[in-house]
């Protein structure tokens, strides 16, 4: 019973080692992640359309229930911009922002995505996500970091601007540009530059003035947290609610509640979609990061148990007043910098997040919606990464159209359209390549047993015989593309008695591609032509052997392909042929 219960319940592994040396340290990265997330739980919670508290009540317990069930030691859980984004898309489709029923949509979204996460994960399908390509996700990103960072403006200058699309906010927020409230303005304009500098060039100041680096850190990470702070002061000293400047107001000053999610039949079947699309999104994100803190300690994470992880966080977030969460970039890089050695030390900042729910909220009353606002805009810009577009162009043609794509359509058509866009190019694009595999006819590499493309190296040839490498594996997407290649490939050649598959890079062959090759061999029999396969792996000699075609192959298997040669050529010298170009 061991193993099972530790591979569904990471926290017996990490925590029988647990000692005092290793809780100072989840303590102190603790407390340091525990003031970067106070502002921008805030701030994601109004991103997302929800009260300021939604987005406090979304860290406390799924960070918990991570730190039980999740596999790495620094991803810290919570809200996120993106995913933020993304579920005030979704929610608004079927509710009105600010309502009782805008706030229920929520929870019954963190319900159905953790639902869909935690049975990926039950079901070991973890590797489903492999099929949303790393361009495509940074596209997304991308866009939606400009959309995000686009909808902030609103409140930067105090007018009511909407919309879903770029094009739909520029022009609500042009519409509304006479309507500006200057003080608004000042504040926020103020609170996005102070936020800025903070990321820049407060530690290195603070180190010229003598400050130890881990302090100038941490002041650095509170940066945020001085921000709300004085723009607070500023509206409570100077009444500057009273003036026009919009406020986040009174907040239940209360631990999490015990809700529960609506699951009526409707709103399943508008949510169930956005659901999924998120649980993606979210996961890829999660995981991506969780993967490359993990291998700078040389630590292992489990993919489908990250699942398990980030579906019951999610299911915390819906009985518990909260939203979506997922595992923050910016805020794990924090909790890893800081020194987190467990996931103890999210459970540590979800305690400090519970005693200021209990303690704090009052003295947020006074704070400008434009702080948040700023808050998020810097948060978000450092998503945007147009970098992709060059990198793509440079490497692969079909990824920069798929990014490109991506990018237009997240932009011109919203976030879900943008997506699930990405998700369709991704498929198509590894089908695509798939179903037309490289296959390159080869040769023998001159006082070598090796054998390379007869196009880029100078090799020795036989006219009689035809070797073909193929580079994928066989299966219903491209099992007609190789045998019409290889029957083109012989047509008007009446000196080729023999053709051998090389199939080093084959790694499965499905039934559609077993009766491919068997209508080639009956094919090539009644030509006269020997068909033979060279290098063919155990595990596919093992399927091949379930069947009759082994037995009916006019040709033979061949252990290598230099065995192959020997005997099909007999070792006689063949004219070289002469590589083109490279």
């Amino acid at each position: 019973m061991t193993n099972p219960l530790r591979r569904y319940l990471p926290v017996l592994d990490w925590g029988r080692s647990y000692d005092r040396t290793t809780l100072t340290s989840d303590l102190v990265a603790a407390v340091i992640v525990t003031i970067m997330l106070i502002p921008q739980s805030l701030a994601y919670a109004l991103l997302a359309g929800l009260p300021p508290e939604a987005g406090i009540y979304a860290s406390i317990l799924p960070i918990i229930l991570y730190a039980i069930f999740g596999t790495s030691r620094a991803l810290a859980v919570g809200p996120v911009a993106v995913v933020s984004l993304m579920t005030a898309t979704a929610i608004g489709e079927i509710a009105q922002a600010g309502t009782m029923g805008y706030a229920a949509a929520a929870l019954t979204l963190a319900f159905l995505s953790g639902l869909f996460l935690v049975a990926l994960g039950v079901f070991r399908l973890g590797f489903l996500a492999n099929f949303l390509s790393h361009p495509v996700i940074a596209g997304f990103i991308t866009a939606s970091g400009i959309l995000i960072a686009t909808s902030q403006l609103k409140h930067i200058l105090g007018i009511p601007a909407g919309g879903h699309t770029l094009i739909e906010m520029l022009a609500s927020l042009a519409r509304h540009l006479p309507q500006a409230h200057a003080v608004t303005l000042v504040i926020g304009v103020a609170a996005t530059a102070f936020l800025f500098w903070v990321r820049r060039g407060l530690k290195p100041a603070l180190i010229r003035a003598g400050l130890a680096p881990r302090a100038a850190d941490v002041a650095q990470k509170a940066g945020p947290v001085a921000a709300v702070v004085l723009t607070t002061l500023a509206v409570w000293l100077l009444g500057l609610q009273d003036r026009g400047v919009a406020i986040v107001g009174t907040v239940p000053r209360a631990l999490p509640p015990l809700t529960m999610p609506p699951l009526g039949a409707d709103t399943i079947r508008a949510l169930v979609v956005p659901a999924i699309l998120i649980s993606v999104i979210g996961f890829v994100e999660s995981i991506s990061v969780a993967q490359t803190l993990a291998a700078k300690r040389r630590q292992k994470i489990d993919p489908d148990q990250e699942l398990i992880g980030l579906g019951a966080a999610n299911l915390g977030a819906a009985f518990t007043g909260g939203y979506p969460v997922t595992g923050g970039f910016s805020r794990s890089v924090v909790n890893f910098d800081a020194g987190a050695e467990t996931p103890a030390a999210g459970a540590f900042t979800a305690l400090g997040l519970a005693l200021a729910a209990v303690a704090l909220t009052p003295l947020i009353h006074f704070l400008p919606k434009a702080t948040l606002a700023a808050t998020i805009i810097v948060a978000v810009l450092g998503l945007v990464d147009f970098g992709i577009l060059r990198k793509t162009w440079a490497f692969n043609r079909a990824d920069f159209a798929a990014v490109a794509v991506t990018i237009l359509l997240t932009l011109g058509a919203g976030v879900e359209a943008g997506v699930s866009a990405g998700v369709i190019i991704s498929l198509f694009l590894h089908l695509r390549k798939t179903a037309r595999p490289h296959v390159a006819e080869v040769g023998l590499v001159p006082g070598t047993q090796h054998f390379r493309n007869i196009h880029r190296h100078c090799v020795r040839t036989d006219p009689s015989l035809v070797t073909l490498r193929v580079d994928e594996s066989l299966y219903f997407v491209n099992a007609r593309f190789l045998e019409d290649l290889v029957l083109e490939r012989i047509a008007n050649c009446p000196q080729i008695r023999n053709v051998v598959l090389m199939c080093s890079a084959v790694n499965e062959v499905d039934y559609s591609a077993l009766e491919s090759l068997e209508a080639l061999n009956h094919r090539l029999q009644e030509l006269g032509i020997g068909l033979h396969l060279s290098e063919v792996k155990g595990p596919v000699t093992d399927r091949l052997r379930k069947s009759a075609f082994l037995d009916q192959l006019n040709g033979r298997v061949f252990l290598s392909q230099f065995d192959a040669w020997k005997d099909l050529v007999g070792g006689a010298d063949a004219p070289g042929h002469q590589a083109a170009g490279l």
